[in-house]
């Protein structure tokens, strides 16, 4: 398993104290008179010495270790040039700041140069670093020591409990040409300006019946929304949350008036509500066409009957759900006095032998 190596972060830099760590000067030349030639040749020094010692010996195998002795020999090799390094108090992104270039460090006990890395978002980015490099530490097999840049490696995203980039090295698909926009512009916007970017590149990889699960713009410690630890099952659940979920899953999912021989009707809601609730549902029908929501009600269609029932939440659902989620699951996102009479026509066009809009939002649509 790919793990990241360490935490703490040094700063090397040029003289004084700065917000982000003791920076000391012994004199020659300074890091702004550094280019991204000269600061490669001492990555590819740093390299190869490393990959000696990690073959060597197993003493830095480990990620604090490792990192540690990346920060111990880029130092050493940076000595003359006017930078010293000392400690780094708030944990930040990349490891390792030398004036305008970062290097963050990866480690793994794997034979692979793959591994996950930092958060989409990049919270406590260092906002003097202009580029940025991946020193990566493989000590499974061979060991071996490279070093790359950090955007060409970037080439997939994953999902935890937030979108994280993938790196590897030597990849021969990087992300950012997938999105045409190089790394460093990406990393310089606004959260709600990168997600629309990546929801873009994970939905031109689902497959049928797939959803994405992750819908905000929204840096990851501001969102709204979130799912619980825990897995909830539906049916034990009270009353009036159950109607609640019901409504907002028959909304995003108007499929679900759908006949008899549409098999995978209920899909999506199932989906819905897993996903974006943390509730699982094991019997689809449960929602709108067993007898205990559809047996009592004006007509003898169950799903209709389990509807009409839950108008005032449905009414409720499209004023208050989130945008993301209409353009989720319906490729539009309506203003919210419009969301009914737009579910009533995708409805209608969905339901065999009925007609939806005979029957709900009346008042909506100016009959009664």
């Amino acid at each position: 398993m790919a793990l990241r190596g360490g935490d703490e972060r040094m700063v090397l830099g040029r003289s004084g104290w700065s917000n982000r760590g003791k920076i000391c000067t012994v004199g020659g030349e300074g890091t702004q008179d550094m280019d991204r030639d000269q600061f490669e040749r001492h990555l590819a020094a740093l390299c190869e010495r490393l990959t000696a010692e990690v073959r060597a010996s197993a003493e830095h195998h480990g990620p604090a270790a490792f990192e540690g002795r990346v920060r111990a020999v880029l130092g050493a090799l940076l000595a003359g040039t006017g930078h010293e390094a000392a400690p780094d108090i708030d944990q930040g992104f990349p490891d390792i700041v030398v004036g305008a270039f970062g290097v963050e460090v990866k480690a793994t006990q794997s034979d692979s140069w793959r591994c996950i890395a930092k958060s989409v978002s990049e919270g406590q980015r260092a906002l003097e670093v202009d580029h940025i490099y991946v020193v990566y530490g493989k000590f499974g097999g061979r060991p071996e020591v490279r070093w790359a840049d950090y955007g060409a490696s970037i080439m997939h995203v994953r999902t935890s409990h937030v979108p994280r980039f993938e790196i590897e090295i030597g990849t021969r698909r990087p992300l950012f040409d997938q999105l045409g926009l190089a790394y460093e512009s990406f990393r310089g916007l606004p959260m709600q300006d990168k997600m629309p970017l990546i929801r873009q590149y994970a939905r031109g990889r689902l497959r049928p019946g797939e959803r994405l699960w992750w819908l905000e713009d929204t840096d990851p410690e501001e969102q709204t929304h979130s799912l619980p630890l825990e897995v909830r099952v539906y049916m034990d659940l009270p009353r009036d949350e159950k109607r609640r979920l019901r409504a907002e899953a028959a909304l995003m999912c108007p499929q679900v008036v759908g006949g008899a021989r549409q098999r995978r009707k209920y899909v999506d809601a199932v989906m819905y509500l897993m996903t974006y609730r943390g509730v699982l549902c094991p019997q689809a029908r449960d929602l709108y066409s067993a007898g205990s929501v559809g047996e009592q009600g004006p007509t003898d269609n169950f799903v209709l009957n389990s509807l009409i029932d839950i108008q005032h939440e449905l009414r409720q659902a499209a004023l208050h759900l989130e945008d993301a989620l209409f353009l989720e699951y319906w490729g539009d996102c309506p203003d919210p006095e419009g969301r009914l009479l737009e579910w009533l026509r995708r409805a209608d066009g969905f339901a065999q032998g009925w007609t939806p809009s005979g029957f709900l939002f009346l008042q909506e649509q100016g009959k009664c």
